[in-house]
């Protein structure tokens, strides 16, 4: 049932927000130029690869040495804009109709975090991720990344159509208060490899 409810309203989200969809997609290729999109490889469901979509946020910027620059010095203005509506998420419709992704789900992160989980965070991935979370409706990257994991296991052991419903809502509630949006989320964490490496290292020390 969940599936099936995932592909209608996929659907009928994409239909009425064609227009948006495309206006967006047109202002991020005069602004940023191409591509239009933002494409990564993420772990979905029992682990297996799939590629992420959004829009863009950030310009193509390095350092005199090739490096990328930081991201807060190459998100843009319409990109600031794009994060905090979460409409930068908008084309992960597609991976929903494709069977990668759910409405509702832990979110797909970093493939380099796959060596990093503990046994029990790797029940995450027993779900499709989602386009939102339990995770993301309780302080999103606000959160440490333990209380994050732990949320993520959490939905995957009390999933249910009802706590779906309950999430949405509460999703809607924090896009249009725009609630808990951090627009660089690397000012506030570590990456998660960085800081269990780190962790580990302190411990041996």
């Amino acid at each position: 049932m969940k599936r099936m409810l995932d592909i209608f309203f996929a659907i009928c989200i994409l239909f009425l927000c064609s227009p948006i969809i495309l206006i967006t997609g047109l202002l991020v290729r005069v602004n940023m130029g191409k591509p239009i999109f933002f494409r990564q490889q993420r772990p979905g469901l029992h682990g297996h690869l799939f590629m992420l979509y959004k829009f863009r946020t950030m310009r193509e910027e390095h350092s005199a040495t090739g490096i990328p620059l930081a991201d807060g010095l190459r998100l843009t203005a319409l990109g600031k804009v794009l994060r905090q509506t979460s409409m930068d998420e908008l084309p992960q419709l597609l991976n929903i109709l494709k069977g990668e992704m759910s409405f509702v789900g832990p979110r797909p992160l970093l493939v380099k975090y796959l060596a990093h989980y503990t046994p029990r965070e790797q029940l995450r991935h027993r779900v499709r991720p989602g386009l939102t979370g339990l995770a993301q409706v309780n302080g999103r990257n606000q959160l440490h990344w333990s209380e994050r994991l732990e949320l993520d296991v959490c939905y995957v052991e009390q999933q249910s159509l009802l706590l779906d419903l309950k999430i949405i809502g509460l999703t809607l509630i924090a896009v249009l208060k725009r609630r808990g949006v951090v627009l660089d989320p690397g000012t506030l964490l570590l990456d998660l490899d960085v800081e269990r490496m780190s962790g580990s290292q302190s411990a041996k020390s």
